[in-house]
């Protein structure tokens, strides 16, 4: 996309990120986006088609786009949960260690029709990542290496929410400290536990497009060596191992997924 298609891209996600544009409403006509976005019918038709792709906006009819009833695109489900299932029983929690960046428990539960038993529990920090895209495909990368295994490879910026921070301002912060660029605006993907059976650590994940250059990284010991790596570079960097963290992973699975077949652009 030029700089043109990229604002008028940019623009139309903010619309929905802010609540300007609510799921289920309808986009004004093509002739009212032209004038009000200053762009070519041509050239937002290209943007329409980008933004339905990633299913951001749908179709209806020949020219109709709305906004999908539902807060997040792709998350119709024909699967439904199993009714009438117990939970486990937690009867009490003891501490081994604990200071501020790690917490090891003892937690005393008891699985239905199984004897009660301690099991280990890690309490980490709540983390927020951020996978911003720009307007040729690129996606704003770290390469990083990692001690605990030993490791170089490549990583979105990320890092941990402070006490009474929002995970979503925690996730601006994050990308602009660690890669002096920032972003245009984020949108919230999902938040999940990375090692569901033994550790709580909450991870959000933002995906957002467009960035600017403010400066040099601030947070030296984080930054690594700042790139925008080609989206069509990520399956084989996969492949090869050089993509580090579950949150890396996660954000950049749903981004692939949401293009539905579309294949990524090269930079130029």
């Amino acid at each position: 996309m030029g700089p043109k298609t990229a604002r008028v891209d940019r623009t139309i996600r903010e619309w929905i990120a802010t609540g300007k544009l609510s799921p289920g409403d309808k986009l004004p006509s093509e002739r009212t986006l032209t004038q009000e976005l200053d762009i070519g019918r041509t050239a937002l038709r290209q943007v329409l088609a980008r933004l339905v792709a990633e299913s951001v906006l749908e179709v209806r009819g020949r020219s109709s786009y709305r906004v999908p009833d539902r807060d997040v695109p792709g998350t119709a489900v024909s699967v439904t949960p199993p009714a009438r299932l117990d939970p486990w029983q937690i009867h009490g929690e003891r501490t081994l260690y604990d200071n501020r960046w790690v917490k090891l428990t003892l937690v005393d539960v008891e699985p239905p029709g199984v004897e009660r038993f301690e099991h280990h529990v890690v309490r980490l920090d709540h983390v927020a990542i951020a996978a911003v895209m720009d307007e040729h495909d690129r996606v704003l990368m770290l390469w990083r290496y990692r001690f605990v295994p030993q490791q170089w490879g490549w990583e979105l910026p990320g890092g941990i929410v402070d006490q009474g921070e929002d995970a979503m301002a925690c996730a601006l912060r994050e990308v602009e400290e660690e890669t002096g660029w920032r972003p245009d605006s984020l949108e919230h993907v999902v938040t999940y536990q990375p090692v569901v059976g033994m550790v709580d650590s909450p991870h959000a994940i933002f995906v957002g497009h467009g960035a600017q250059h403010v400066g040099e990284p601030t947070d030296v010991e984080e930054a690594g060596r700042v790139a925008w790596v080609p989206l069509a570079d990520i399956p084989g960097l996969m492949a090869r191992g050089e993509l580090m963290g579950s949150g890396t992973l996660v954000a950049l699975l749903h981004i692939l997924a949401s293009r539905r077949g579309t294949a990524p652009t090269a930079a130029p």
